[in-house]
């Protein structure tokens, strides 16, 4: 059964110690797709996540050629082991290229990471290329992603600088760009992979470039891959035995953390009740939010740019139980992602009671009593998974389109109500009926 369009969550009555699981990393693991086919020869993914924006990418690779083979993960149900046969920086005509008057299509969903490096990545190829997605991915960002290809001498057909468009491939070539991350640092990661291939010079501007921690992820995972593309004399550098392991997604682990917390309570002195397996030793990953750990106790400012990324949602909606105010800066990223982050967590956390201030790109959370309510998802993965986060702990809490977890989580629901340690042991209620869900039937997909 599909998952219902409704779903209530029930509190956790008491502490919960777990030890669980989490799918791989989504930024990861469409980074390493790309880089992979990119490389000479096959490359494993061990551990990539499995999920509706990494599906999107594995398909568009095979639209274009490229032979991607994908097998079970025996640990996780979300991951998969991906093969890809890397073309050494070519996309080859029998991948089916398009021409101006009919291009390839090629389908990103709503897939950020998708849409900015494919567009990128197709410019290798010789022939037209038509990206398109769902309505809000045609709203989102992509201007100076396409401008930066302009200066490259690559052909973008779109009229407002946004999807669908039309890439004109040229193949490898070098050229310089320079490219602003004031709206999304995906645009830079797109250049600087493909620059591997194609001896492009990227500039980039708009913020601290040392400070963007997927920027860092980039230009780490472009090293990784480049030693042993290059066969270098530090070998040290480079993947072992052409396989890549894939982290498990610190975003997605910052829920089940947090739920820990909330059950726990104040007066718990365990620092971390719920644990996460394979989770990144901090300071030897590139995932920012590897550091949530260290939000237990929540501080009086929390930056978007310099201390977490997605998670700091996940500390959004713990901040009412907090004994201050807690400010979070530098939102402006968050607007122009799967829904207005900024809005819809103000607009969701004060139809629970809480109060909540929105100045600029900063919202500003105060302790509160909150109470149940029916949600908005707005279709975005993180607004389900941080509202369910808050249901273990407040009553009465309802999820609108549940199934929208799909994105990078799809068995998110499954994890709550599996019993510890592998879960949390959470009810979980079909809102329209008051049912129990079985774990089979929290499923999304």
């Amino acid at each position: 059964m599909p998952l219902p369009d409704l779903i209530e969550i029930v509190p956790l009555d008491k502490p919960v110690h777990a030890e669980v699981t989490v799918p791989g990393s989504k930024s990861i693991t469409n980074r390493a797709l790309i880089l992979a086919a990119l490389a000479d020869g096959a490359v494993t993914l061990e551990s990539a996540l499995w999920s509706e924006d990494t599906q999107i990418m594995v398909e568009c690779l095979q639209q274009l050629g490229f032979v991607v083979n994908v097998a079970p993960d025996p640990e996780e149900l979300c991951n998969r082991t991906i093969t890809v046969g890397g073309l050494g920086g070519k996309i080859l005509p029998q991948g089916g290229t398009g021409t101006g008057e009919k291009p390839m299509e090629l389908f990103v969903g709503n897939s950020g990471t998708a849409a900015r490096f494919l567009a990128a990545f197709v410019c290798l190829g010789r022939g037209a290329y038509r990206l398109s997605g769902v309505p809000r991915m045609h709203e989102r960002p992509q201007a100076a992603l396409f401008q930066a290809l302009r200066q490259l001498g690559y052909r973008v057909d779109s009229p407002n600088d946004r999807l669908p468009a039309v890439i004109h491939g040229a193949g490898p070539r070098a050229g310089q760009c320079q490219v602003s991350i004031e709206e999304s640092s995906q645009f830079a990661s797109a250049l600087l992979m493909c620059s591997l291939a194609a001896g492009w010079q990227v500039e980039i501007v708009g913020e601290n470039i040392e400070e963007s921690p997927y920027v860092y992820m980039t230009r780490e995972m472009c090293a990784y891959f480049y030693w042993s593309r290059k066969q270098s004399r530090h070998p040290e550098r480079g993947m072992k035995g052409g396989v890549y392991p894939v982290d498990p997604d610190s975003s997605s682990g910052s829920y089940f953390l947090a739920a820990g917390w909330l059950a726990a309570g104040s007066a718990q002195t365990e620092a971390h009740p719920v644990t996460v397996m394979r989770w990144p030793i901090l300071g030897a990953g590139f995932q920012i939010d590897t550091k949530f750990l260290n939000y237990r106790i929540l501080p009086e400012t929390v930056s978007r740019e310099a201390d977490l990324g997605d998670s700091i949602m996940t500390l959004m909606v713990t901040a009412p139980f907090a004994n201050h105010p807690v400010k979070f800066t530098d939102l402006g990223h968050l607007r122009v992602q799967e829904c207005d982050r900024v809005s819809a967590v103000h607009t969701e956390l004060t139809k629970c009671g809480a109060k909540v201030v929105e100045e600029g790109d900063t919202l500003t959370v105060y302790p509160s009593p909150l109470h149940g309510a029916e949600i908005e998802t707005y279709n975005d993965h993180r607004m389900a998974m941080c509202f369910a986060t808050l249901g273990l702990k407040v009553p009465g809490i309802k999820i609108r389109n549940p199934a929208c977890v799909k994105k990078t989580f799809p068995n998110f629901f499954q994890k709550f109500a599996t019993p510890p340690p592998p879960g949390l042991g959470a009810m979980i209620l079909d809102a329209k009926t008051g049912q129990t869900l079985a774990i089979e039937d929290l499923f999304a997909d």
